[in-house]
């Protein structure tokens, strides 16, 4: 089935914080973080800030189809601040998720490195010989019938390396268009993945804050 790009109109800009120096927002499911390279994929949560902020710097994504909280810069002292916590990993997040059948261990850590898997792009998967160095901690919530619901935290920031992580373990997250397998697939109307807490330092004051954004499914 083609994908057709059909992102949210509301929320139009989903703003949880912002001062002079930052901005905080809560992304919705179904729209990009950045504009694409085609014209019909120019909505994004970038082309919508800009008209607000010209000159809003980009410090971190989230997949189109992952919700949850993005911290962006306002200004180039921010935005470098910012990318360093990224880089340096001084920043914390973590994710709620949905995925398929019922793990059995209540915790784990999964590395395995992960490389774009080029004929498939966008999607990634695993190599020992030439991926990067990729780690999540997983952490069980609670479990039902056909899915179990997990707390995900990133060490590294890979692209996709939550989804392929989860899949490496048999465990696909619950409507993942590009990962899960059909039944997987059909138990979600949406990618359940969701950037829930963000931790990171102000910028200019040094602060610490923490951002929630309560997990819509």
């Amino acid at each position: 089935m083609t994908f057709v790009y059909n992102p949210p109109k509301e929320p139009v800009l989903p703003i949880v914080y912002r001062d002079q120096d930052i901005v905080v927002f809560d992304k919705p499911s179904g729209l990009l973080s950045v504009r694409g390279k085609l014209p019909e994929h120019q909505d994004s949560i970038e082309s919508r800030a800009q008209r607000v902020w010209p000159k809003i710097g980009v410090v971190h994504r989230l997949d189109m189809a992952t919700s949850g909280l993005m911290v962006w810069a306002l200004n180039k002292p921010a935005h470098s601040s910012l990318a360093r916590q990224f880089q340096e990993r001084q920043t914390s997040k973590q994710y709620i998720a949905r995925v398929y059948g019922q793990i059995e261990a209540d915790e784990g850590l999964i590395e395995l490195p992960l490389i774009c898997d080029w004929p498939n792009r966008p999607k990634q998967m695993v190599d020992f010989n030439r991926g990067k160095k990729s780690t999540t901690y997983w952490q069980v919530l609670n479990r039902d019938t056909d899915s179990t619901r997990v707390l995900l935290h990133p060490i590294t920031g890979r692209s996709h390396q939550l989804r392929v992580h989860m899949l490496s373990i048999g465990h696909p997250i619950l409507g993942d268009r590009l990962y899960a397998h059909k039944k997987a697939l059909a138990l979600a109307p949406r990618l359940q993945l969701h950037a829930e807490n963000l931790v990171f330092s102000h910028p200019v004051s040094g602060e610490k804050m923490a951002f929630v954004a309560p997990c819509p499914f």
